[in-house]
């Protein structure tokens, strides 16, 4: 009897060894599950934390590019302003020039008539001292004109230039070559180097 319980006893005492160690076996295998799971968690935490900074990355990124791109607009806006501004300066600046230029065309037109009666009353014979008078003053009338920016245009001799000259006619002459200014009918005037009034010629064949 004694030692049937004693080999009870033995098997019961080697079960119990071969559950606690079963039991320590599940407990370890069970902790590296969990470690193991712990590991993943983990990674995948820092695989999210990389995806983010990726993606926190590529947002600074494009907004970096899209604030470079409405810098780039703003500065394009301003230089564009800035052109259009000194363009109408300048345009501005020339209708100024230009309305002090030619202000006087229309008064100089009229007074070319009176230059034109001047110059056909000293091509008449009269009095020397009466001539003389006439002279002195058509001359301060011309010195006038010029300081206003009135010129003669230059066409006797000179090469027939549609640009400052009538043609009336063409005569045959020795004196002249072909397409010179053989003779001023009247004579043409610019005001400050614009033609206001065309020399009217006759050119030679």
């Amino acid at each position: 009897m004694t030692d049937n319980r004693e080999e009870v006893m033995e098997e019961e005492l080697k079960e119990a060894e071969d559950a606690k160690a079963e039991d320590a076996k599940a407990a370890e295998a069970e902790e590296d599950t969990q470690e193991s799971e712990a590991a993943e968690e983990a990674q995948g935490a820092e695989d999210a934390a990389e995806d983010s900074g990726k993606e926190n990355g590529e947002t600074e990124k494009e907004e970096e590019v899209k604030e470079e791109g409405k810098e780039d607009t703003e500065e394009l806006r301003y230089l564009r302003l800035m052109a259009d501004f000194q363009n109408y300066k300048k345009r501005v600046e020339k209708e100024k020039r230009d309305l002090y230029s030619y202000a006087n065309e229309k008064l100089m037109n009229e007074l070319l008539a009176v230059v034109d009666n001047f110059e056909r009353a000293l091509d008449h014979d009269a009095d020397e001292g009466f001539k003389e008078g006439i002279e002195m003053i058509f001359k301060q009338l011309q010195d006038v004109l010029e300081k206003s920016g009135l010129a003669e245009i230059p066409a006797l001799g000179e090469e027939f230039d549609p640009n400052v000259h009538s043609a009336v006619m063409t005569e045959e002459t020795e004196e002249y070559e072909s397409g010179k200014v053989s003779g001023v009918m009247q004579k043409g005037y610019t005001l400050n180097g614009k033609v206001i009034r065309p020399s009217m010629v006759k050119v030679a064949n």
